[in-house]
């Protein structure tokens, strides 16, 4: 089986050769020019990162993506999909306010940012894939509507899926509301009564109201309620909110959701893989990367991309200041964050439905 080429550039510079001309050569190599963007809609996929949170990816490197697309006559535009969860980008307003806390604004990055499921996250097409979890995936207007889409992926870990690369940012980052409730539904949280002291950080953070403390000071969750988005499971400090979700159909449904983005659509994918961060940037904090900074990767293959930097991430030294320092395993290091959690799953399940291949060679770019 021929191999796709992933390929990779470190974060060593000089002062003839800085990060934005590590970018622009990485991608040169990687084939971008390659694509036809000329008087074409080109979608950049991307996560504005929520309020509080300082790992997410920075606008400067946007910019190099959007002038790019410029150069060779494209229309290029910054969009992410409304959220499921509580936050400060749960609505359009409130979604692109944050993103230009965060930098995003069309001075800075050269393009307009549109937030692309409209005001409420209603706005979607639905698109038939006839996969076996999803028959239809509604897909978010202004990304299911492109021309073409270039993903720009921060690379960390994630309370779904073990770890969020290209696959993750296309999949549930590309569903509407709907959508994305759809890929959580099987994702129910189970409280751990023996470890809950209390606190009531879960209460606070479930956006669907689903969680109370009963007389005894327990948490308790009305699964009548519960969406399955597993923000509580992020939250709690006690590891008393666990998953019990099916990790595995979760994972299966965020693949599927990446099809349909991506049928019939000319794509391009770059995944940065620093600020390591235990967690996904939709939380409003961010804690110690769990490995050092290791660098930047881009393929036409998004299923080879994330398995190419998953083996970086295993192979990269454990960050003795983070959450898993102090353990003396040196194995994958997302099953350490999230024990239970087989991000194995997910990429297997992409390649099997025709995604791309897990069969990778490394080009690396100087």
């Amino acid at each position: 089986m021929k191999k796709s080429k992933v390929y990779f550039t470190d974060l060593h510079t000089s002062p003839t050769n800085n990060i934005y001309s590590k970018i622009n050569k990485l991608i040169t190599e990687a084939g971008f020019d390659n694509l036809n963007f000329n008087q074409k809609l080109v979608a950049i996929k991307i996560h504005f990162g929520e309020y509080g949170n300082i790992a997410y990816l920075r606008p400067n490197f946007a910019r190099i993506i959007v002038n790019r697309i410029k150069e060779k006559g494209g229309n290029p535009y910054l969009t992410d999909a409304n959220t499921l969860y509580k936050g400060r980008r749960a609505n359009a307003v409130d979604h692109l306010d944050t993103a230009m806390i965060n930098g995003y604004n069309p001075m800075a990055v050269g393009c307009q940012i549109i937030i692309a499921d409209g005001l409420k996250g209603t706005d979607y097409k639905e698109i038939e894939i006839n996969q076996k979890h999803c028959k239809t995936a509604k897909i978010a207007s202004a990304i299911a509507y492109s021309d073409v889409l270039i993903s720009m992926n921060h690379f960390k870990g994630h309370e779904m899926a073990g770890f969020g690369g290209a696959l993750k940012n296309i999949g549930m980052g590309s569903g509407s509301i709907g959508g994305k409730l759809e890929m959580h539904s099987d994702s129910k949280p189970v409280v751990n009564t023996d470890n809950c002291v209390g606190c009531g950080v879960c209460t606070e953070n479930c956006s669907q109201e689903a969680i109370t403390l009963n007389a005894d000071n327990i948490a308790t969750i009305d699964y009548a309620k519960c969406i399955g988005c597993g923000q509580c499971i992020a939250v709690c400090q006690y590891d008393a909110a666990q998953a019990q979700f099916n990790s595995a159909t979760a994972q299966e449904k965020m693949m599927e959701y990446a099809l349909a983005v991506l049928k019939n659509k000319p794509a391009f994918h770059i995944n940065f893989i620093m600020n390591v961060s235990p967690n996904c940037d939709c939380w409003h904090y961010n804690d110690i990367p769990i490995v050092p900074d290791i660098g930047i990767a881009a393929s036409f293959d998004p299923v080879a991309l994330d398995r190419a930097c998953a083996d970086l991430v295993n192979q990269a030294p454990i960050n003795k200041n983070s959450i898993i320092g102090s353990s003396t395993n040196n194995s994958d290091r997302f099953g350490l964050v999230f024990p239970g959690i087989d991000w194995r799953i997910g990429i297997n399940y992409a390649e099997k439905i025709g995604l791309g291949s897990q069969n990778y060679e490394l080009v690396k770019v100087y």
